[in-house]
């Protein structure tokens, strides 16, 4: 258990702006409610319905990158610490930084973030390790688990079973990508928190002449707000042409 205590001493930063008021679920409000409702209710989570008829007391966030799926994770921290309940977050993108036995103990938290669940696919050593975890969870029933995944508990990828079968037996939401209208909301969202002010054209310029997933439009706003203090100028059409070189 010490080297549980030495990797769990890391302090976890995670981004201010990305909360459950920040988040735009569009298509994917079955997922953001209950996760917002889940982490409200602790630590009574037996009690919500969602629960009720589960084997293990999982949920599982399946889609590509870009999808919010790391901005729900860090939703429910944000609320689980302003609630002062116990929780763990683990990028698994970061498992070479890492070993197996992180997750040794984890069962005895209220709430367990593992975020890119897709980097253990096909890890042994890993699959094992978190198979044994839900063992855990399932035995103990003091903990739920949240998990993010580019792929279901069906791909061929996760070599284990036993593994596939448990990632079954939760809750499995497959995210859904916004649609434009939503996406201009992120960034306009973004860009207040900021204290920016992105005029509607300017901001659909920026949706018209650029990539559109979020993680780029994001980036994208990065920039903007610099050069717009480098410029001493508002975030106007004229702006966004010159940082895109469309000018």
């Amino acid at each position: 258990m010490d080297r549980l205590a030495t990797q769990l001493a890391l302090p976890m930063v995670f981004p201010v702006e990305e909360t459950f008021k920040t988040y735009v679920s569009g298509p994917n409000e079955q997922a953001f409610s209950l996760l917002d409702q889940l982490c409200r209710a602790m630590p009574e989570w037996k009690l919500h319905s969602a629960f009720s008829n589960l084997k293990l007391p999982l949920i599982n966030l399946v889609a590509g990158a870009g999808r919010g799926k790391s901005h729900l994770l860090y939703a429910c921290c944000h609320e689980l610490t302003a609630k002062n309940i116990a929780h763990q977050y683990i990028d698994l993108a970061t498992k070479n930084s890492l070993t197996p036995a992180i997750f040794e103990g984890l069962e005895v938290l209220s709430v367990v973030c593992l975020d890119n669940l897709q980097a253990l696919a096909g890890e042994h050593e890993w699959e094992e390790a978190l198979f044994d975890l839900f063992n855990r969870v399932l035995e103990n029933q003091n903990c739920v688990v949240i998990t993010t995944s580019r792929f279901g508990a069906q791909h061929s990828a996760f070599h284990l079973a036993d593994l596939r079968s448990r990632l079954l037996w939760g809750l499995t939401f497959t995210l859904d990508p916004l649609s434009d209208h939503e996406r201009m909301q992120v960034v306009a969202i973004r860009a207040e928190q900021k204290g920016l002010h992105l005029s509607a054209q300017a901001l659909q310029f920026l949706l018209n002449h650029t990539q559109r997933d979020l993680p780029h439009l994001v980036a994208v706003l990065e920039r903007l707000d610099k050069r717009s203090l480098q410029e001493q100028r508002k975030l106007s059409v004229a702006l966004v042409k010159r940082e895109l070189g469309l000018d």
